[in-house]
């Protein structure tokens, strides 16, 4: 791309490349480029025309195409022990084509594969703490101060049924079961400010293994602690009369509509003429207040209906006789958590070291490929020219200037011209006519231009 600044063509810093070495006309292109600021500046870094610096990012690496892997015919006919290779190729089109297939069967099943009961031991410690503090700092009079220190902890315990995990895999973190967990002081001891901790998870949350309170105080305190759980997908509390009816408390959306479904097809709700509706029956038009519905406005209708799940609240006694040694309380949370199959699964699909071995080889290979067509090319050459050395010669000569004249832009063909006949052909007279009647127009310009003549 070219463009016109201070009245003299330039060429901007993103095609100094096709500039200098694409096919130009001697002393046009090639100086005006040569003499810009912009062609010093080669690489990854160049500068603007205020002199700030411009940072290109770094090419993206070439992917191996399949076509840069085949061996031609030729090479097959020369060496038949070739026939191998292609066979191992055709065999490697059948791996990937395997490995693929078998990728996306494991991404459509890590979809469904069902969650598994697991223990989440909470440990409540507990200890107070005596401190040496300042009373009077005018007259250096200390005293000592009661303060305890609440810690809550927590760690999925691990089911003998189960087969042995990978050891690089992490152990979940106590805030990756949660998603709220508020802890509650006696309200009449730290008034309505500072009874109240809560923590919430959000986007940035870093996973921690506990949680930590100090507070001052030497007297008994109690506590509890409000956990929510986190779960995916998401878990809601059925309203009253629908979960008495559906025999369901908490659930996912899909299994509330499962099971409301299941609701319908065993008293025979759905209407014969219309099957996309259903007529409700006394228990469910006192919970939609209608008596007629599509399946289709269900997720709408249970909107209402679904609630956030009750959060799981410890009771705790911060006793004041824990001064010697910390007390500790373990509490048992049934939690959903992802069988190992799913976790063996995730890594099967996030691990990347043999990919880049993969491509690794793919690239040596796409190589000795590259090599052996140069080759193929250098015994052709070689070949040809052993059978005909005169007539190659001369072939090659007429192919070079065929492309040097490609390179320097120039027309006709000087071997044709070297000829007499090629003067006597019949376009050789209209020829002449045309060259002498351009001379004539171009010696009258310039007369005109010398005498100050101008037509209008």
């Amino acid at each position: 791309m070219s463009g016109q600044f201070q009245g003299r063509q330039v060429y901007f810093a993103g095609d100094l490349r096709s500039a200098v070495g694409g096919a130009m006309r001697p002393g046009v292109a090639t100086q005006q480029v040569a003499a810009h600021p912009y062609a010093r500046l080669t690489g990854s870094r160049a500068r603007d025309r205020r002199g700030r610096v411009i940072v290109r990012p770094p090419a993206p690496p070439v992917q191996p195409r399949l076509a840069d892997k085949e061996l031609s015919h030729t090479i097959r006919d020369l060496v038949p022990e070739s026939q191998a290779y292609v066979d191992l190729m055709r065999f490697e089109r059948k791996v990937d084509s395997t490995i693929m297939r078998k990728r996306l069967e494991i991404q459509e099943a890590l979809k469904r594969t069902p969650k598994k009961k697991g223990t989440l031991r909470i440990s409540i410690t507990h200890q107070f703490f005596l401190s040496q503090t300042m009373i009077s700092p005018e007259e250096g009079v200390g005293g000592l101060e009661s303060s305890w220190e609440l810690k809550i902890e927590g760690r999925l315990l691990k089911d003998s049924t189960e087969p042995p995990t990978d050891s690089l895999t992490p152990e979940p973190k106590l805030s990756s079961f949660l998603k709220c967990l508020a802890i509650e002081l006696d309200r009449d001891m730290y008034g309505p400010d500072k009874h109240l901790m809560e923590w919430r998870r959000s986007t940035h949350t870093q996973e921690t293994d506990g949680f930590q309170v100090r507070r001052t105080g030497d007297q008994p305190v109690k506590c509890k602690a409000f956990l929510t759980l986190e779960s995916q997908p998401p878990r809601y509390r059925l309203d009253a009369r629908l979960g008495r009816l559906l025999g369901v408390h908490t659930d996912t959306r899909p299994g509330v509509v499962n099971a409301l479904w299941t609701y319908v097809k065993t008293h025979k709700l759905q209407d014969p003429n219309e099957c996309d509706h259903i007529n409700c029956d006394a228990s469910l038009q006192q919970i939609f207040a209608i008596s007629r519905m599509k399946f289709c406005d269900i997720p709408h209708l249970l909107q209402g209906l679904l609630h956030p799940p009750d959060p799981v609240v410890i009771n705790h006694l911060i006793s004041n006789d824990a001064y010697d040694r910390p007390r500790v309380a373990c509490y048992d949370i049934e939690v959903d958590v992802d069988s190992s199959i799913k976790q063996n699964m995730n890594s099967f699909l996030l691990s990347a070291a043999s990919q880049q071995e993969i491509a690794l080889l793919e690239t040596k290979i796409q190589d000795i490929i590259q090599a052996i067509n140069k080759s193929k090319t250098k015994r052709e050459f070689f070949r040809r020219f052993a059978q005909s050395p005169l007539g190659f010669i001369h072939q090659w000569l007429i192919s070079q200037n065929k492309d040097l004249k490609t390179m320097k832009d120039v027309t006709g063909c000087s071997e044709e011209e070297r000829q007499g006949e090629y003067y006597n052909m019949p376009w050789a007279q209209e020829a002449v006519y045309r060259y002498f009647y351009s001379k004539v127009q171009q010696k009258r310009g310039e007369l005109e231009k010398a005498l100050g003549i101008h037509n209008n």
